[in-house]
């Protein structure tokens, strides 16, 4: 067990001898599992390249599709290209380690991974939770949405969502940057994450705990808060229409042609969010916020896979298949490339 100190150079322990700072790290990563090396690599493979396309395929709809350049798209596309550079941050480093058995990642490296993973997180928290807002706006207030979510507001909040994210993220990685790691070097992880580093330092980790603490509430809780009552209030919004002809006749009095259609997007995509937002917040708040008992600390990679794997590879398909503007918007774009193959 390595002495609290707050000191940056080389440690002397009467009983371990003279010690040197820790240059790199040992990811475990699956290690654990060495007959299942191959098709784990396999498995992850095929989530990497389907998130990317996914993703990617997204995010060139919303921009290249004028009818998809509407506050909601703008947001999702927002939400794609964060998850194709999340995913980015984490699965090739891990594929790379599942082929070559080599776990080892450097001290800037690890900081590197670090700082764009809690970036892209704190991010995601935030986009969630701004995109749970224009869902609240469009439900609960659809004759005022177009002047209230104008394209000044949701530039400002996606950038704010993005600028946020990598504050909080920088301000934790150069804390991290000061502390001393000089005992053992293994993670028992498949990425640099926050928890793992704090618990190898030698310093005392009371204040990196205050401070992560503090940040989880901002970035995390905070957002998860708004997002619930938002949902609240759309779902009581729902209640209080009776039937399917009571919100025809709703719609029927409205005069705007715009505000039904602002509805039935929202309906159409509400569902959705709130499936994919569950199990993001969820698991983060599992692996960041709980006590951790031997139960929780034995699952924390399984739940992180959750949020670092598989809700970027769901996303997409989630707001796509169930969302009929993106149905709409791919199928121009695979006859129009269509047409333009049969003229070339």
């Amino acid at each position: 067990i390595c002495p609290v100190t707050t000191q940056t150079q080389p440690m002397m322990n009467p009983e371990q001898g003279n010690q040197t700072p820790i240059a790199e790290f040992i990811l475990l990563g699956f290690g654990t599992l060495p007959d299942l090396q191959i098709l784990l690599f396999l498995v992850f493979l095929l989530i990497y390249i389907a998130t990317v396309a996914g993703n990617i395929l997204i995010v060139a709809l919303v921009v290249t599709d004028q009818h998809l350049h509407t506050p909601m798209y703008v947001f999702l596309g927002n939400l794609s290209w964060l998850e194709t550079c999340y995913t980015s941050t984490i699965l090739p480093s891990m594929l790379a380690s599942l082929l070559t058995k080599d776990r080892t990642i450097s001290f800037s490296g690890c900081l590197t991974q670090y700082f764009f993973f809690g970036s892209m997180i704190a991010t995601e928290c935030l986009l969630l939770s701004v995109m749970s807002y224009d869902r609240y706006l469009a439900i609960c207030n659809p004759m005022h949405y177009a002047t209230r979510m104008n394209r000044r507001l949701y530039l400002q909040l996606a950038g704010g969502s993005w600028t946020g994210g990598f504050l909080c993220s920088g301000i934790i990685t150069l804390s991290i940057s000061q502390l001393t790691f000089c005992g053992s070097n293994v993670i028992d992880h498949f990425l640099c994450d926050l928890i793992p580093l704090i618990n190898l330092s030698c310093n005392d980790p009371q204040l990196m705990e205050i401070l992560a603490f503090t940040l989880c509430l901002i970035f995390l809780v905070v957002p998860f808060l708004l997002t619930l009552m938002s949902y609240i209030c759309i779902i009581a919004t729902i209640l209080r229409i009776p039937s399917s002809t009571g919100r025809q006749k709703a719609f029927s009095t409205c005069s705007s042609h715009l505000i039904v259609v602002t509805m039935q997007k929202a309906f159409s995509t509400c569902s959705s969010h709130l499936i994919a937002v569950t199990t993001f917040y969820g698991t983060l708040i599992i692996v960041y916020l709980l006590p951790k008992t031997k139960i929780l600390r034995d699952l924390n990679k399984v739940f992180s896979v959750f949020y670092t794997v598989l809700t970027p590879l769901v996303n997409p398909l989630i707001y796509s298949l169930r969302n009929k503007e993106v149905k709409k918007a791919l199928r121009k774009a695979v006859r129009l490339n269509s047409s333009n193959l049969a003229d070339t």
